[in-house]
């Protein structure tokens, strides 16, 4: 089973696949420096904007969105943005783009609603500022409209999310066009969501999309080998690079204890067990999520721990399988190969491994366990008592 794992895109990313879909865009420039802002401004030729690129909201309030008359002011306004702290995210690069003279400002989305198993488009006229807001503060300005995953969204879905949200007449068109090429977008590139805020309405009555968000569906990245152009590797947690790079099905977490377990489903309860059985000493939490699935071969699980041991918040590692197709025999042959394995490396591990092993076969693979002779190897029977053993081990106490 794969784990529902997401890639956000920086707004210049999904621009990049708006234009490549025919959404209209405000072509620009990506700059990591004040000089890079310099020239893009002076090709420009005009007034331009410019743009924080993160992974945040809130970029204008923080100070990441502003306007520049001239080349020369373009460098000055990214001096300030580029170092900038938005929300925890610090800024590397900017986009420099024309300034457009905006009459109106609207917001319209895809997205995957995974609650009611099918795609919901929402749309408002008034866009421009937080949705959430206008969802809690006007829910009536907010059109909500589920689209069939089969049918899509055609001209009449379309028509009828723009009616729906009163799209003022002279815009209609434009905005039934755009809403379709949208769909296309969250389609063809397998994203669960595509948003722009704002689609605005321009002088001379064009309507473009300003900014736009885009995520896509990384269990589907073996469709689209273009999409590994959007990772950001400087962004991402070498440790999640390195399990990438094994083929592990791995998310970096903020605790001390380590998770190894083979089906989606267990280790998703294993981190809710640790995090409840961690308050009881002094909060400690999960460090990851790691699905081995169901062939936990020696080498597999020799590259679960050489990954979670591997991480220095880890003090302590908790490996609970439930043996199905491969059973608890095999498993524990593999946990105390694994060891082996590291040791033959030069890596011994230094840290206690709680396991807890059920189902199929599971006597033989505890006998196993409890005869492997390495001391660091800590077996308990249920996993309520090994959540709180390893909680307890992880915590020094």
């Amino acid at each position: 089973m794969e784990s529902d794992q997401s890639v956000d895109l920086y707004e210049y990313q999904a621009k990049e696949l708006f234009a490549a879909h025919r959404v209209p865009v405000v072509p620009g420039s990506v700059c990591t420096d004040v000089e890079q802002a310099i020239v893009a401004a002076q090709e420009i030729g005009q007034a331009v904007v410019v743009k924080a690129q993160v992974k945040a909201g809130g970029r204008g309030k923080a100070g990441g969105v502003k306007l520049a008359n001239d080349p020369a002011e373009a460098g000055d306004r990214a001096r300030d943005i580029l170092g900038l702290d938005i929300k925890g995210h610090v800024v590397e690069r900017v986009l420099v783009t024309a300034a457009a003279e905006i009459v109106e400002e609207y917001y319209v989305s895809f997205l995957l609603d995974r609650s009611n198993r099918t795609y919901l488009a929402m749309a408002s006229v008034e866009g421009g500022m937080d949705i959430e807001e206008v969802a809690v503060t006007k829910p009536e300005a907010l059109a909500r409209i589920a689209v069939d995953a089969l049918t899509g969204c055609t001209v009449e879905k379309a028509t009828e999310i723009v009616d729906a949200a009163n799209f003022p007449a002279e815009v209609r068109e434009q905005v039934i066009e755009i809403l379709q090429n949208l769909w296309q977008v969250l389609i063809q590139e397998d994203a669960t969501l595509v948003e722009v805020n704002p689609l605005a309405k321009v002088a001379g009555g064009q309507v473009l999309a300003l900014d736009g968000k885009v995520t896509l569906d990384e269990n589907a990245s073996y469709r689209h080998p273009g999409h590994a152009a959007f990772i950001d590797e400087g962004a991402t947690d070498p440790i999640e690079l390195r399990a990438k790079a094994l083929d592990l099905n791995y998310v970096k977490l903020q605790g001390a204890v380590g998770i190894i377990g083979n089906g989606a489903g267990l280790v998703m309860s294993t981190l809710d067990v640790v995090a409840y059985a961690g308050e009881e000493f002094g909060g400690v939490k999960p460090a990851n999520f790691l699905d081995i699935g169901g062939g936990a071969s020696a080498q597999v699980m020799a590259n679960g721990l050489d990954i979670v041991l591997g991480d220095p918040e880890v003090t302590a590692v908790f490996v609970n399988v439930f043996g199905g197709i491969t059973a608890c025999d095999a498993v524990a042959n593999g946990i105390v190969q694994a060891v082996q394995m590291l040791a033959d490396r030069g890596e011994p591990i230094t840290k206690p491994i709680v396991c807890r092993i059920d189902g199929n076969n599971a006597v033989e693979g505890r006998r196993i366990l409890d005869e492997s002779g390495i001391a660091l190897i800590e077996r308990v029977e249920t996993m309520d008592e090994a959540a709180r053993r390893v909680a307890q081990l992880a915590a020094g106490k």
